[in-house]
């Protein structure tokens, strides 16, 4: 797998790292607006998350539709980041992207460098996870799919939810809870091995 050498202008939380650590993953945690993603950031994050919530105003309701979702007051406005160490040599950094389209800029700025998305995704809003993966695809960064599972959602089987994401064969697709560490490692477990398969 083609590492980013630790090396590279440092990121939050870099200066901790072990001595040890040779190369530097990157890896971004996508969706659309309130699918979980600094929910998941902060689950597995073991350094404490940089976050760039702001608490929503009546000016962004016409913007950020809260339809679907129910009790929602703070929004990402830049990013989140968290750090997980993989092994004595091997560090994975997760960006978490704002989902807004009003982001659009700061999402593609986040790519540069990443080896592959989590797409995090709500079975309420389906629909609202092809805008962007067509950002991936249009990036060329290979990205795997988490259904986030959220209380009151409709329940799917894998096959009927990757037909109606129109996922091709090989794009992993697995369910999740952002809220439960295992549940959150096994999906990024199913995009790492993804990517592997990819680079060998």
């Amino acid at each position: 797998m083609a590492y980013a050498p630790v090396s590279d202008p440092p990121h939050p939380g870099a200066a901790h790292l072990p001595e040890s650590v040779q190369t530097a993953v990157k890896l971004l945690i996508v969706g659309h607006f309130a699918v979980g993603k600094t929910t998941f950031v902060n689950t597995l994050s073991e350094i404490t998350p940089l976050r760039t919530e702001e608490v929503m105003t009546e000016a962004g309701a016409p913007v950020d539709d809260l339809a679907g979702v129910s009790g929602k007051t703070t929004t990402t406005v830049a990013l989140d980041f968290g750090r997980l160490t993989l092994s004595d040599t091997l560090v994975l950094y997760l960006f978490g992207a704002p989902g807004q389209q009003r982001f659009a800029q700061v999402w593609r700025d986040m790519t540069r460098g990443a080896l592959g998305a989590l797409v995090l995704a709500d079975t309420s809003r389906l629909e609202e996870s092809f805008d962007v993966m067509g950002r991936l695809e249009e990036q060329g960064i290979p990205y795997a799919v988490a259904i986030n599972r959220f209380a009151q959602a409709p329940v799917h089987g894998l096959e009927e939810l990757r037909a109606a994401l129109d996922l091709l064969p090989e794009t992993p697709l697995v369910t999740c809870d952002a809220r439960d560490r295992r549940s959150s490692t096994q999906a990024l477990i199913s995009l790492v091995e993804y990517l592997q398969t990819r680079l060998t």
